[in-house]
């Protein structure tokens, strides 16, 4: 799901992504509930005609930007305390206020306030705070009235398996539309995600979707996949762009690298994208180093493009039957370039 933050995925419009096949799009509750305020969006006949977007979109709850801004926050039983990112005014946010933000944003799919701490917190912390979230998502529940607006709650419990059950149990009890696997990618090791995640994600009701939130680089797609997840998220691909880095079957390149202004190839031959099918490596690499507003939305509809198309030929090796041996032979050609490593941006 390509991530428009503030009502827009930077650089593209709405024709782009459908261009792209992309079927949803986000939003995030903190940003638009600040800026320029879920009134005026209600008022515009919500976030849909407001950005003028016609598929579904998916709204977060604003928790996790509150809660990477430690320093500018305080939690309470109630909710959220901080410091707007904007001009330091103050605000608190409960489970009552986010589900009514995403309901006047009018999205199709919203999202339970939760506390995401750190990787490195403590059991304990992590026990009080699944704890909490999950007493948070029961009164976002109860909050909730739009009956065409779907409701997601979201397992959290860090690192520590006992904790992830219980967090999951509590939340499934509550009964939501759809489940999300918070609280990861936070600082923890592939290894730790994948591990964590093959506790959690199977575990959740096969009948409604599962959301890992917060993942976009194409191996970490496949193997989260791999272990049950439906739907995902991340910047990753439109903030790669903005840096000058394209995805290609044969790994991330930076056309940064001096070796491409005489490289007159596409980014991806495999690649049916506008940009592909019609610009150079050395164009877009000309671009980048000029700083041109083109080489950024270039790069970014490949980039949105290139990941949509991998999760349709996933999809399609599924259905088929051959997911595992694909994704292993995928993944080997995308990690085995020698000059990858070189050009990855980090």
């Amino acid at each position: 799901m390509p991530v428009g933050t503030k009502g827009t995925v930077k650089g593209l419009t709405p024709g782009d992504l459908r261009e792209a096949g992309a079927g949803i799009v986000l939003g995030n509750t903190y940003h638009l509930y600040l800026r320029p305020g879920s009134d005026l969006i209600a008022e515009a006949g919500g976030l849909h005609a407001f950005m003028g977007w016609e598929g579904p979109i998916l709204t977060d709850s604003g928790g996790y930007q509150v809660f990477s801004l430690a320093r500018t926050r305080r939690i309470s039983e109630e909710g959220v305390e901080f410091a707007s990112v904007y001009d330091g005014s103050p605000h608190v946010f409960t489970p009552e206020l986010t589900t009514r933000v995403q309901e006047e944003l009018g999205s199709d799919l919203a999202m339970v306030l939760d506390e995401c701490p750190p990787a490195n917190a403590g059991r304990e912390y992590h026990e009080d705070s699944l704890r909490r979230t999950a007493r948070w998502a029961k009164r976002s529940k109860e909050a909730h009235k739009r009956g065409d607006q779907a409701l997601f709650g979201i397992v959290q419990g860090g690192l520590y398996p006992a904790l992830r059950e219980e967090s999951l149990a509590r939340t499934v009890e509550i009964g939501f539309d759809g489940y999300a696997v918070g609280g990861l990618s936070v600082g923890e090791s592939r290894d730790e995600l994948l591990e964590t995640l093959a506790l959690t994600a199977p575990r959740l009701p096969v009948e409604k979707p599962r959301y890992f939130m917060g993942i976009g680089d194409p191996v970490g797609i496949l193997q989260v996949i791999a272990l049950g997840v439906d739907m995902f998220d991340c910047v990753l691909p439109t903030r790669l762009a903005r840096h000058g880095a394209a995805l290609t079957q044969d790994g991330r390149i930076n056309l940064k690298n001096a070796k491409y202004r005489w490289d007159f190839g596409p980014l991806d031959p495999g690649c049916l994208c506008e940009t592909c099918a019609g610009y150079s490596r050395a164009y877009l690499a000309h671009l980048v180093r000029e700083n041109e507003l083109l080489g950024h939305r270039l790069i970014t509809l490949h980039n949105v493009r290139f990941t949509v198309d991998l999760c349709r030929r996933a999809r399609r090796e599924i259905e088929a039957g051959h997911y595992e041996s694909w994704s292993r032979t995928w993944i080997s050609r995308y990690t085995r370039s020698d000059h990858k490593r070189a050009d990855e941006l980090e």
